[in-house]
């Protein structure tokens, strides 16, 4: 490492240290450069990118159709606020109309701001069950190891003690049950309940996916019962299961999915597609956003789901998965000291660990692997959706070596 890039670093460590709010933990690198699913700190080191941003970065970095199209709508129109149509967002609406079926769609800038709008749409519908009378039919039915974001709405949602701590009284009318577990969501339902909402795979909780049976129950519970079944695909939504949808899998309709992350492939876009049962609930003025929806949003969001198309990238997710899943599930009998267990689909794969996944992070990133943790001893694995079997190999095979340094 050169002088000025020594510089670079330490100026770079010693601002974040000087000004940024301490909510993170101290970022571990500064990356400075990514091309595909290979990113470059600011000592020139190069990593395999397995974070994505969260599942963010659908496509990799800079992919160059997605960097053309933010490029040309930068130089046309970037914002209008939501006064004024603009062409992006009607098309964009369409494309998701297309894939979840007959429904609108609301425009936002991330996953809270989504599962705050499923929140209120499920007030909205417990308002109209009651005879348009408040605060009779409100509750929301969500699930233990939930994750929702960390607006007041979200956090509500979220039963874990390190999101709610700090912040309490929460938005009262949430209840929790046990996930895959139909009884004890049915247990909950009464006359007050709204909704019930839960991630298709929850993502933060530790990687557990809904089963098939599982949502098929709670879609005829929710038809029976005349309350709402809202989907969180915020982290497991738009292709990255191998399905465009993870619910696809079960054969059922929601009334209401959540979305975010990976639709707009780095650039900050959210949306709620709702159901043409639900789809009216909401009037003029009773929920907006200044920046929900931009044309450079929709530019950039649209740019992902031709690139997801041209390129046959939910396909390429399901075909390309399934033996990296199994190959990890080979590592687990290898090393069972060190892997408990192996869960996902597609690409949002989660590697339950003997002991806390720092360790395993800090181990992984040493070798050049990059990979975000989460809630249960999870390590997670999101490689962008056009990820090569090579690029997968090459992860396989620093595990491997790491595991093995371990044993």
């Amino acid at each position: 490492m050169d002088k000025h890039s020594s510089l670079i670093r330490t100026n770079s460590a010693a601002l974040y240290d000087a000004h940024v709010l301490k909510n993170y933990g101290r970022p571990a690198i500064t990356l400075t450069k990514g091309s595909g699913t290979t990113v470059w700190d600011d000592e020139g080191k190069s990593y395999l990118d397995f974070t994505s941003g969260i599942a963010v970065s659908a496509l990799g970095h800079c992919h160059p159709a997605w960097v053309e199209a933010v490029r040309k709508q930068a130089g046309e129109l970037i914002h209008t606020s939501n006064l004024f149509r603009h062409p992006n967002q009607g098309e964009l609406a369409k494309r998701i109309v297309g894939y979840a079926g007959p429904g609108r769609v609301f425009f936002c800038n991330s996953g809270a701001e989504s599962n705050e709008a499923l929140i209120k749409l499920a007030r909205l519908h417990g308002m109209q069950k009651s005879g348009g009378k408040e605060g009779i039919c409100y509750k929301v039915i969500c699930a233990n190891s939930a994750f929702h974001g960390r607006t007041f709405g979200g956090m509500s949602a979220t039963p874990q003690e390190k999101i709610q701590h700090g912040f309490r009284p929460m938005t009262p009318g949430f209840v929790f049950a046990d996930l895959n577990n139909l009884e004890s969501f049915e247990a909950l339902v009464d006359d007050q309940t709204a909704a019930i909402m839960v991630e298709t795979i929850q993502g933060e909780g530790g990687v557990r996916p809904c089963t098939n049976e599982f949502l098929v129950g709670l879609r005829e519970l929710c038809t029976r019962k005349n309350i709402l079944l809202m989907l969180d695909e915020v982290q497991c939504g738009i292709g990255r299961t191998g399905k465009f949808y993870a619910y696809e899998y079960a054969g059922i309709t929601p009334d209401a999915i959540g979305m975010a992350k990976g639709l707009g492939g780095g650039f900050p876009i959210g949306a709620i597609w709702v159901s043409e049962k639900a789809a009216d609930l909401f009037h003029p003025g009773q929920h907006g956003t200044t920046f929900g929806g931009t044309p450079l949003a929709c530019a950039a969001a649209l740019a992902v789901l031709d690139v997801i198309e041209k390129e046959n990238l939910v396909d390429h997710v399901a075909k390309t998965s399934a033996p990296f899943i199994a190959q990890l599930q080979s590592l687990a009998r290898q090393f069972p000291n060190h892997i408990k267990a192996v869960r996902g689909k597609g690409f949002l794969v989660g590697l339950e660990m003997a002991s806390d996944p720092a360790s395993y992070v800090a181990l992984f990133r040493e070798h050049g692997l990059l990979v975000p943790s989460a809630g249960g001893n999870v390590v997670r694995l999101l490689p962008p959706l056009n990820v090569s079997s090579q690029e997968l190999d090459k992860c396989l095979e620093i595990i491997t070596k790491c595991l093995a340094s371990k044993a």
